[in-house]
Protein backbone atom coordinates (compact mmCIF):
# COMPACT_ATOMS: atom_id res chain seq x y z
CA UNK A 1 0.00 0.00 0.00
CA UNK A 2 2.75 2.18 0.77
CA UNK A 3 4.42 2.02 -2.59
CA UNK A 4 1.23 2.48 -4.54
CA UNK A 5 0.89 5.68 -2.57
CA UNK A 6 4.39 6.94 -2.81
CA UNK A 7 4.50 6.26 -6.73
CA UNK A 8 1.32 8.25 -6.69
CA UNK A 9 2.74 11.33 -5.01
CA UNK A 10 5.94 10.64 -7.14
CA UNK A 11 3.97 10.74 -10.33
CA UNK A 12 1.92 14.42 -8.90
CA UNK A 13 4.83 16.05 -7.87
CA UNK A 14 6.66 15.34 -11.01
CA UNK A 15 3.93 16.32 -13.11
CA UNK A 16 3.22 19.87 -10.84
CA UNK A 17 7.03 20.54 -11.43
CA UNK A 18 7.26 19.89 -15.25
CA UNK A 19 4.31 21.95 -15.38
CA UNK A 20 5.13 25.08 -13.39
CA UNK A 21 8.56 24.88 -15.10
CA UNK A 22 7.96 24.23 -18.80
CA UNK A 23 5.08 27.11 -18.51
CA UNK A 24 7.22 29.44 -17.94
CA UNK A 25 8.76 31.37 -21.16
CA UNK A 26 12.90 32.41 -21.18
CA UNK A 27 12.10 35.68 -23.02
CA UNK A 28 10.11 36.91 -20.72
CA UNK A 29 12.98 37.38 -18.32
CA UNK A 30 14.11 40.28 -20.66
CA UNK A 31 13.90 44.03 -19.71
CA UNK A 32 11.03 45.45 -21.86
CA UNK A 33 12.80 48.52 -24.15
CA UNK A 34 12.02 51.78 -23.16
CA UNK A 35 10.54 54.40 -25.22
CA UNK A 36 11.67 57.55 -25.85
CA UNK A 37 9.84 60.33 -23.95
CA UNK A 38 7.25 62.30 -25.20
CA UNK A 39 7.22 66.34 -24.99
CA UNK A 40 3.90 67.53 -25.58
CA UNK A 41 2.85 70.92 -26.88
CA UNK A 42 -0.08 72.92 -27.73
CA UNK A 43 0.21 75.33 -30.93
CA UNK A 44 -2.58 77.79 -32.15
CA UNK A 45 -2.83 78.20 -35.54
CA UNK A 46 -3.75 82.03 -36.85
CA UNK A 47 -7.57 80.53 -37.31
CA UNK A 48 -8.12 79.55 -33.71
CA UNK A 49 -7.71 75.90 -34.11
CA UNK A 50 -5.85 74.18 -31.24
CA UNK A 51 -3.51 71.36 -32.52
CA UNK A 52 -1.14 69.36 -29.83
CA UNK A 53 2.40 68.20 -31.15
CA UNK A 54 4.39 65.65 -29.92
CA UNK A 55 7.40 65.74 -30.13
CA UNK A 56 9.50 62.53 -29.63
CA UNK A 57 13.56 61.85 -29.56
CA UNK A 58 13.40 59.55 -32.35
CA UNK A 59 10.50 60.49 -35.00
CA UNK A 60 9.95 63.34 -36.34
CA UNK A 61 6.84 65.74 -34.56
CA UNK A 62 3.10 64.37 -34.88
CA UNK A 63 0.02 66.92 -35.11
CA UNK A 64 -3.06 65.81 -32.97
CA UNK A 65 -5.80 67.81 -33.32
CA UNK A 66 -7.58 68.64 -30.19
CA UNK A 67 -11.44 68.05 -30.33
CA UNK A 68 -12.83 70.08 -27.71
CA UNK A 69 -15.98 68.94 -26.18
CA UNK A 70 -19.08 71.33 -26.70
CA UNK A 71 -21.10 72.46 -23.91
CA UNK A 72 -24.50 72.69 -25.42
CA UNK A 73 -26.44 71.59 -28.41
CA UNK A 74 -24.77 73.56 -31.48
CA UNK A 75 -27.58 75.56 -32.98
CA UNK A 76 -27.02 77.85 -36.70
CA UNK A 77 -25.76 81.30 -35.90
CA UNK A 78 -28.18 83.11 -38.25
CA UNK A 79 -31.26 80.55 -36.37
CA UNK A 80 -33.95 83.26 -34.51
CA UNK A 81 -35.34 82.46 -31.20
CA UNK A 82 -38.44 83.35 -30.58
CA UNK A 83 -39.19 83.87 -26.47
CA UNK A 84 -42.18 81.00 -25.57
CA UNK A 85 -42.11 81.62 -21.38
CA UNK A 86 -40.04 84.32 -19.10
CA UNK A 87 -40.50 83.68 -15.49
CA UNK A 88 -40.58 79.80 -15.86
CA UNK A 89 -39.83 77.27 -13.40
CA UNK A 90 -37.12 74.53 -14.65
CA UNK A 91 -36.46 71.87 -12.57
CA UNK A 92 -33.93 68.54 -13.67
CA UNK A 93 -34.62 64.94 -13.75
CA UNK A 94 -33.68 62.46 -10.91
CA UNK A 95 -30.38 59.73 -11.84
CA UNK A 96 -33.16 56.86 -11.57
CA UNK A 97 -34.34 57.52 -14.93
CA UNK A 98 -31.43 56.88 -16.40
CA UNK A 99 -31.44 54.45 -19.55
CA UNK A 100 -35.17 54.53 -19.41
CA UNK A 101 -37.35 55.31 -22.57
CA UNK A 102 -38.42 58.88 -23.11
CA UNK A 103 -42.04 59.02 -23.96
CA UNK A 104 -40.50 60.15 -28.03
CA UNK A 105 -38.69 56.74 -27.38
CA UNK A 106 -35.23 57.79 -27.06
CA UNK A 107 -33.51 56.36 -24.26
CA UNK A 108 -32.87 59.44 -21.38
CA UNK A 109 -29.30 60.31 -20.55
CA UNK A 110 -28.53 62.98 -17.70
CA UNK A 111 -25.09 63.68 -19.35
CA UNK A 112 -26.79 64.90 -22.40
CA UNK A 113 -28.87 68.38 -23.17
CA UNK A 114 -32.70 67.12 -23.14
CA UNK A 115 -35.31 68.15 -22.01
CA UNK A 116 -39.42 67.33 -21.03
CA UNK A 117 -41.77 69.88 -21.98
CA UNK A 118 -45.68 69.32 -21.71
CA UNK A 119 -46.37 71.42 -25.45
CA UNK A 120 -43.71 71.66 -27.55
CA UNK A 121 -42.90 68.46 -30.18
CA UNK A 122 -40.48 66.59 -30.21
CA UNK A 123 -36.85 67.57 -31.30
CA UNK A 124 -37.47 70.91 -30.83
CA UNK A 125 -34.48 72.80 -30.10
CA UNK A 126 -34.75 75.23 -26.89
CA UNK A 127 -32.56 77.62 -25.88
CA UNK A 128 -33.01 77.82 -21.79
CA UNK A 129 -31.40 80.86 -19.69
CA UNK A 130 -31.22 81.22 -15.76
CA UNK A 131 -32.75 84.98 -15.25
CA UNK A 132 -30.70 85.07 -12.08
CA UNK A 133 -27.03 84.38 -13.49
CA UNK A 134 -27.58 84.99 -17.12
CA UNK A 135 -26.19 81.64 -18.26
CA UNK A 136 -27.76 79.18 -20.85
CA UNK A 137 -28.01 76.06 -22.18
CA UNK A 138 -29.24 74.88 -25.60
CA UNK A 139 -31.39 71.38 -25.59
CA UNK A 140 -33.64 69.14 -27.03
CA UNK A 141 -37.10 68.36 -26.01
CA UNK A 142 -37.45 64.25 -25.78
CA UNK A 143 -39.70 63.32 -23.51
CA UNK A 144 -43.35 64.92 -21.89
CA UNK A 145 -43.58 66.24 -18.44
CA UNK A 146 -42.83 68.15 -15.76
CA UNK A 147 -46.40 66.53 -14.31
CA UNK A 148 -46.26 69.79 -11.90
CA UNK A 149 -48.91 72.56 -12.77
CA UNK A 150 -45.91 75.08 -11.12
CA UNK A 151 -42.83 73.32 -13.16
CA UNK A 152 -42.48 74.60 -16.87
CA UNK A 153 -39.53 71.93 -18.18
CA UNK A 154 -37.64 69.38 -17.26
CA UNK A 155 -33.76 69.51 -17.84
CA UNK A 156 -31.32 66.72 -17.61
CA UNK A 157 -29.05 67.22 -15.13
CA UNK A 158 -25.84 68.27 -16.62
CA UNK A 159 -27.96 70.77 -18.45
CA UNK A 160 -29.35 72.16 -15.10
CA UNK A 161 -25.78 72.15 -13.55
CA UNK A 162 -24.67 74.22 -16.42
CA UNK A 163 -27.06 77.06 -15.67
CA UNK A 164 -28.11 76.99 -11.80
CA UNK A 165 -25.54 79.09 -9.45
CA UNK A 166 -26.74 76.98 -6.32
CA UNK A 167 -25.80 73.88 -7.47
CA UNK A 168 -27.59 72.38 -4.63
CA UNK A 169 -31.48 73.98 -5.61
CA UNK A 170 -33.93 72.11 -6.97
CA UNK A 171 -35.68 74.67 -9.57
CA UNK A 172 -34.07 77.82 -10.95
CA UNK A 173 -36.32 80.60 -12.58
CA UNK A 174 -36.01 80.32 -16.52
CA UNK A 175 -36.63 82.01 -19.77
CA UNK A 176 -37.35 79.25 -22.50
CA UNK A 177 -36.91 80.44 -26.20
CA UNK A 178 -37.67 78.05 -29.13
CA UNK A 179 -35.06 77.90 -32.13
CA UNK A 180 -36.30 78.39 -35.22
CA UNK A 181 -33.56 77.12 -38.15
CA UNK A 182 -33.22 79.70 -41.34
CA UNK A 183 -34.73 78.04 -43.85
Amino acid sequence: MNTKITSFLFVLMTSFFLLAFSSRNPQQKEKPQEKPKEKTTTVKDNKDKTKTVIKTDTVAAKEVPVIKETDTLQIDPNSKLKIYKKNAHASYYHNKFNGRRTASGKRFDNNKYTAAHKKLPFGTIVKVTNEANGKSVVVEITDRGPFSKVREIDLSRRAFMDIASNKKSGMVIVKIEVVEEPK
